[in-house]
């Protein structure tokens, strides 16, 4: 029977062992650092398990002479039986899922993978850690369980130590747990949830974001108190005075879930209570996306854009500015994604046929998080070149909302050109594994932008070269780990050369020819493109976090002056996410990964001024304290700088109900008149002075 049940699921005792070598073998670093770090805690009770192992051992059972009794041969067998057999079933689901559904499974993923992978499917959202709520709000999430709890006692523990003079007492609620404080909107950075030991004096390198912990809040101290951040702001904390500087426009940016999957207003009732809020505190406007998974959702070339229609006209009747974003990429894969919106229905059918629509990493595992940029001129989606689809898309906003772009209440068109709407090739999803501060992979192995490269490789007349890097390691891995990107890699060699530059160079023609386009579409109003803050790995010689991302800017060559000039030539804006904005920790903090977001910010900048593009910013973590925005006004209004250069326009995200409460407001407004170069009071001394 055994021999017969081998031949029907094809497996043998040799197969077992193949798979359980596989299995280790797919244990990634973390798993690794993660054992390291518990190997000093846990080793007593290794200790303690091993002697009461053997202590059974030499009590043994009645009649077994001294040793444990051993099962009987036919029930291991049967054992085996059962377990192959299980196997061979999660081999046929898989098999079908990968096949069928276009999922995203490794080949020897395991039932985890699978309920999440359908879970994601139904409309929930699952994080890398396990972690699951539902996707229609972030307030149903689970606010931490075991490890989240020992977390905020050690932070409180921690806070309660410091001695600091007497100071005010904030409360911040707008974040209300550490599970929540580290779930943070960073787009492309994954802050895993905090645990016990991420206190301890002694662990590796700090990940970015970690904003919970005590030490990280520079000049304050931290307490958990009722699930509230209590921050306690030194009397003695200096502030610039930034009266009479330039007026910088203020926006909020709403919910990613304003707008339902049915181009319906949400909660209408809610969204006017928090805009006249906005609107006394002199908020110039809000920041909304515009999907494309809804408005085109689920037949080519038909609109719905009832929702945003109802969403302008209130926001006019309230005086206030729109900027847009159209968002031609889901939304659901990033931290900080609060609910799910993928490409249009009818896209992601082309898609399980033609996969090679999706971004593709040297695994070949798909990304459906936007289209490759190798089918901007392939008709493949229904007759259309993917240009042409989001032309006809952009076109359909202008005349369907022309009345709120003629009369000045729409300020800014801002064009997604990627992932989360940023110039870049997806290098660092989550979903496949990547963890800050891995290096990221390239993403040009679909077939078209593989079509691509070869035809570059041919025009050099080196055919051999029509390939992407063999050496470049994993996700996760450091500069220094791979051949390419360590220091005197092939990165800089006459391969490694001609590929970055082909690579980057896809990049900027894309933005090229899309913003060619939306300013045919939408002539005299603003546009604007998006550009990422990577700056991790930017103190080695390869700068390699930048290279997968798309931005050929080793230490030896600019690569952002290209991108600014290409925004220049057709008038467009350059809106630069800010991750050192909301970096709170010590400079130190970013020593592991060798990363310095404010020089990357800082060269960011000046290759927009050098080449006269405006230049907008947006915060990527939450903050309402006042140590975090005068941390964001340094960024957004330069000290000693006698030409007194100034940002357009300061996109704050985001509009969550933690921001409308007590405290957070009256903060929010100060830091509203700062932009504004007013002067603003300060009512915590006895003496009021301008600050």
């Amino acid at each position: 029977m055994a021999t017969d049940m081998h031949k029907l699921l094809g497996t043998s005792e040799e197969d077992d062992d193949e798979e359980m070598d596989m299995d280790v073998k797919e244990e990634d670093d973390g798993d690794r650092r993660n054992r390291d770090k518990h190997a000093a805690s846990g080793s007593s009770s290794n200790d303690e398990f091993m002697f009461q192992q053997s202590m059974q051992d030499q009590v043994g059972t009645p009649g077994g002479g001294g040793s444990r009794r051993s099962r009987p041969l036919e029930e291991k067998e049967r054992t085996k039986l059962r377990e192959r057999h299980r196997r061979a079933i999660t081999a046929r689901i898989l098999g079908g899922l990968r096949r069928h559904g276009n999922y995203n499974l490794r080949v020897r993923a395991d039932i985890n993978d699978v309920i999440a992978a359908l879970a994601r499917e139904a409309g929930w959202v699952v994080l890398p850690d396990g972690t699951t709520f539902p996707s229609k709000s972030q307030g149903t999430k689970p606010t931490g369980g075991s490890s989240a709890v020992a977390a905020g006692s050690s932070a409180s523990h921690i806070a309660s130590q410091q001695t600091s003079p007497p100071a005010l007492r904030v409360v911040s609620s707008g974040l209300r747990s550490p599970v929540e404080l580290s779930s943070c909107r960073m787009k492309g950075v994954f802050t895993p949830a905090p645990s016990p030991y991420d206190m301890l004096p002694i662990q590796s390198p700090e990940l970015v974001g970690s904003v919970n912990k005590a030490e990280g809040l520079v000049g304050c101290s931290v307490d958990v108190i009722n699930s509230k951040q209590i921050l306690e702001i030194p009397p003695n904390l200096t502030e610039q005075d930034f009266s009479g500087t330039p007026y910088v426009p203020v926006y909020v940016m709403l919910p990613l879930g304003v707008i339902n999957m049915k181009c319906e207003l949400a909660d209408r009732d809610g969204l006017l209570k928090h805009l006249r809020i906005l609107k006394s505190i002199h908020v110039d406007g809000v920041k909304v996306d515009c999907w494309w998974g809804i408005v085109e959702g689920h037949s080519p070339q038909e609109y719905n854009w009832t929702g945003y229609r109802q969403l302008f006209q209130m926001v006019r009747d309230l005086n206030l500015k729109i900027q847009v974003l159209m968002s031609f990429h889901e939304c659901g894969g990033n931290v900080g994604d609060d609910v799910c919106i993928p490409l249009p229905h009818w896209v992601a059918e082309i898609g399980r046929t033609n996969p090679d629509i999706y971004f593709t990493d040297r695994e070949g595992r798909r990304n459906p998080e936007c289209l490759s940029w190798g089918i901007d001129k392939e008709r493949i989606l229904r007759g259309r070149t993917a240009l042409e689809v989001y032309f006809d898309y952009m076109r359909s906003f202008r005349i369907e909302l022309a009345e709120f772009l003629e009369d000045g209440v729409i300020s800014m068109v801002e064009i997604g050109l990627g992932p989360c709407g940023e110039l870049r090739y997806p290098s660092c999803p989550i979903k496949h594994g990547w963890r800050y501060p891995g290096v990221g992979e390239f993403q040009c192995y679909d077939k078209y932008l593989s079509k691509s490269l070869r035809k570059a490789a041919e025009s050099r007349g080196h055919l051999f070269w029509a390939r992407g890097p063999d050496n470049t390691g994993s996700y996760n891995s450091q500069p220094q780990g791979t051949g390419f990107f360590c220091d005197g890699g092939d990165y800089d060699g006459l391969y490694g050369r001609f590929f970055l530059k082909w690579y980057s160079q896809v990049l900027i023609d894309h933005a090229d020819q899309i913003l060619c386009l939306a300013k045919l579409v939408f002539d005299s109003s603003c546009i604007a493109a998006k550009l990422p803050d990577v700056h991790w790995w930017y103190r080695t010689a390869s700068h390699a976090a930048e290279l997968t991302a798309g931005f050929y800017n080793p230490s030896n060559r600019d690569g952002y002056s290209a991108i600014a000039s290409t925004l220049k030539k057709h008038g467009a804006t350059l809106s630069f996410v800010s991750g050192e904005v909301q970096v709170l920790n010590r400079p130190d903090d970013f020593s592991g990964a060798l990363g310095e977001p404010e020089a990357v910010a800082w060269q960011v900048l000046n290759a927009a001024w050098d080449s006269g593009t405006p230049v907008a910013r947006e915060n990527s973590l939450a903050c309402h304290d006042r140590v975090g925005y005068n941390k964001m006004l340094e960024s957004v209004k330069f000290r000693n700088d006698p030409d007194r250069k100034h940002l357009s326009s300061f996109a704050y995200s985001r509009l969550v109900p933690a921001l409308m409460e007590g405290h957070n407001i009256v903060e929010f407004e100060r830091f509203v008149k700062k932009l504004h170069g007013e002067a603003v009071m300060n009512h915590h001394h006895h003496h009021h002075q301008q600050v």
